[in-house]
C-alpha cells in the first residue's frame, strides 16, 4: 500500500505503469481497478478558472494510510496506490489516482471504490475555487453512491 501526497503535477498513466513495473510482483494479480480524478472547469453552476487544494501534512498521509489498511483488511487485494495532488491546479489537471490490484476483479473494483469514496468523504483536504468574480471554499464534495 503506497501513498504519495505531492504539490507537483503528475501523469497518472505514467505513474501507474511505472508502479506496476517497479513494485508489483509479475503474475500475482489478475485485475487492476483504477480511478483518476481531474479538475473540472465548473462547480455548483459556476465557471471555475482554477483551484488551490490545501491539506494538513502528516494528518493527510496518516488518513490515507488508514483507509488503505482498511481496504486491505476488507478485500483480498495484492496492493494499492494513492497519489493525491495539492497546491495550485488548473482545469483538466489530474488531482488523484487510486489504483488497486487483486487476483480477481470484484475485490479490485470494490476496494478501489471504497478508497476514493473514503478519501473524498474523510480525508483532510480543503478546496478554494477561483471564480470569475472571486474565490470560495468548497463546502462539500459531490456525493458518491
Amino acid at each position: 500500500m503506497t501513498i504519495f501526497v505531492r504539490d507537483t503535477p503528475f501523469d497518472p498513466w505514467a505513474e501507474l505503469a511505472a508502479y506496476q513495473i517497479q513494485t508489483l510482483p509479475a503474475g500475482k494479480y489478475g485485475a487492476s481497478a483504477v480511478f483518476v480524478g481531474t479538475m473540472r472547469d465548473f462547480n455548483e453552476g459556476d465557471s471555475v478558472r482554477g483551484m488551490t487544494l490545501e491539506h494538513y501534512p502528516g494528518m493527510t498521509e496518516k488518513h490515507l494510510d488508514t483507509i488503505s489498511s482498511e481496504a486491505a483488511r476488507r478485500w483480498d487485494i495484492v496492493d494499492s496506490l494513492i497519489i493525491h495532488r495539492y497546491g495550485a491546479l488548473q482545469p483538466n489537471d489530474p488531482i488523484v489516482l487510486v489504483a488497486v490490484w487483486a487476483t480477481h476483479r470484484a475485490p479490485a473494483f470494490d476496494a478501489c471504490r471504497y478508497l476514493i469514496e473514503e478519501l473524498k468523504d474523510r480525508a483532510p483536504f480543503w478546496k478554494q475555487e477561483m471564480l470569475d468574480d472571486g474565490t470560495r471554499w468548497v463546502q462539500h464534495n459531490t456525493p458518491g453512491p
